[in-house]
């Protein structure tokens, strides 16, 4: 799961360097915490949310055959 929102995050942004990806993995759910440099905060949430939507639907559908729960966090 990790290395998926990697992927993403760092095809979209301009500073790929400064993407980074924290697992924090529980019993039945994963919370992956996303950072991407201020300029590029933009880029990752896109107008009124909709790509931070994207990323965490796709990151839901892979979940899903894990049967895990993943909640994607993006953080400044």
């Amino acid at each position: 799961m990790k290395e998926l929102v990697e992927v993403i995050a760092k095809s979209l942004v301009d500073n790929p360097d400064d993407v980074a990806v924290n697992e924090i993995e529980g019993e039945r759910s994963i919370i992956l915490e996303l950072k991407v440099a201020p300029d590029d905060m933009g880029k990752v949430i896109g107008k009124q949310g909709r790509i931070a939507k994207a990323i965490r639907t796709v990151v839901k559908a892979a979940a899903t055959k894990e049967d895990k729960r993943v909640v994607v966090e993006i953080l400044q």
